[in-house]
């Protein structure tokens, strides 16, 4: 186990997220009920103060563990698309799904 001080960089959702031991994060929704754990192999780079461990392009035997907290959806985004003069207007709304996940090993 790694100390606080530590920190990870990984590849979840199509995204890549630095995350610290006892961090809250949003990720894509993940599959999962709240108060399951959930395994992330896709760790690109592991630091501990000096000592930095960089993956080509995952580190083999890293993971990161962390407990889901909740699955919520995100704040609406309007889109609005319209062309002058041509009475073309269109609006939509979207709300993206998320679940929320506190780092607990890494």
């Amino acid at each position: 186990m790694i100390t606080h001080s530590a920190y990870a960089i990984i590849s979840a959702g199509g995204k890549q997220h630095r995350v610290k031991v006892g961090q809250r994060c949003k990720f894509e929704k993940l599959t999962g009920e709240p108060g399951e754990s959930v395994e992330f192999d896709k760790v690109l780079l592991v630091a501990t103060g000096d000592d930095v461990q960089v993956g080509a392009p995952f580190i083999g035997n890293a993971k990161v563990i962390a407990k889901i907290l909740q699955h919520g959806r995100g704040d609406k985004v309007t889109i609005i698309k319209m062309r002058r003069r041509k009475g073309y207007r269109r609006k939509q709304g979207h709300r993206q799904d998320f679940t929320e996940v506190e780092i607990t090993k890494i």
